[in-house]
């Protein structure tokens, strides 16, 4: 394989459709996300994405098997708008290898005649809020104004978009697509289910679609408790907490 590939599994006509992007990233909030939403709405898998530019691995599976490390789409019918689901193993590991999967991603979805993307990353904060606040970015002022009246935060976030969830709604302005990041505030460096949650209650506002909290709650509990005795072992250590605007700049994914 000398190219990123998509391999069609199954070929749609969605009705005005968005596409979501969850890739890994700070917190895996992406990631968690996406295949939560892929899950619980019963997604069903359209394509799946291969690329030189992802890690020279493959995974092994419990049957003794094993495959490649890939990106998958899944795809589901909405009341008003169709939803496709962009989710996966890793993200590129090079600037080249970015840019080339994000221009094939874009070039299958402008087939399927998607002219909205929302990609969804983590901003780290360096520290455990009670309550996460989502920061975002737009390319058009008309999607920022409808992310505002679900109270997500535009102008507060600082530093840099790193990976798919900055490149691709950078990228589909050019195309004359619209696209928003939309970043849960995590600690940054565990996996943050609490964030991920406060996404999906957003997204089933704007995309006006029901789905089940229960799973994604009883994960939240256990992944408090486990924050919470992190965050305690730091205080005991005298370890300063990361604070925006003091030192490093801070990435975001």
């Amino acid at each position: 394989m000398r190219e990123t590939a998509i391999i069609i599994k199954e070929k749609i006509k969605p009705k005005n459709p968005v596409l979501i992007v969850g890739l890994p990233g700070i917190g895996l909030i992406g990631q968690v996300v996406a295949r939560y939403l892929a899950e619980e709405l019963k997604g069903k898998r359209i394509a799946d994405l291969y690329s030189p530019h992802f890690p020279h691995q493959v995974f092994m599976t419990k049957k003794g098997g094993m495959r490649l490390i890939k990106n998958k789409f899944y795809y589901m019918t909405g009341k008003k708008r169709d939803i496709v689901i962009l989710s996966g193993d890793v993200q590129a590991i090079s600037s080249v290898g970015q840019y080339e999967v994000s221009g094939v991603i874009l070039d299958y979805i402008e087939k399927l005649h998607i002219r909205e993307i929302i990609t969804v990353g983590g901003y780290s904060t360096g520290k455990i809020n009670d309550k996460r606040r989502i920061f975002g970015v737009a390319t058009s002022l008309e999607l920022k104004k409808d992310f505002e009246k679900l109270d997500v935060l535009f102008g507060s976030a600082r530093g840099s978009i790193v990976g798919a969830a900055g490149l691709l709604p950078a990228l589909c302005k050019l195309r004359g697509l619209r696209g928003v990041c939309l970043m849960g505030e995590t600690h940054g460096g565990y996996v943050d289910i609490i964030s991920a949650k406060s996404i999906v209650v957003l997204l089933s506002k704007y995309l006006n679609f029901k789905i089940d909290f229960t799973k994604l709650d009883k994960k939240a509990k256990e992944s408090e408790k486990i924050l919470r005795k992190v965050e305690e072992e730091i205080e005991k250590s005298t370890i300063m907490p990361y604070k925006p605007g003091e030192g490093s700049p801070s990435y975001i994914r």
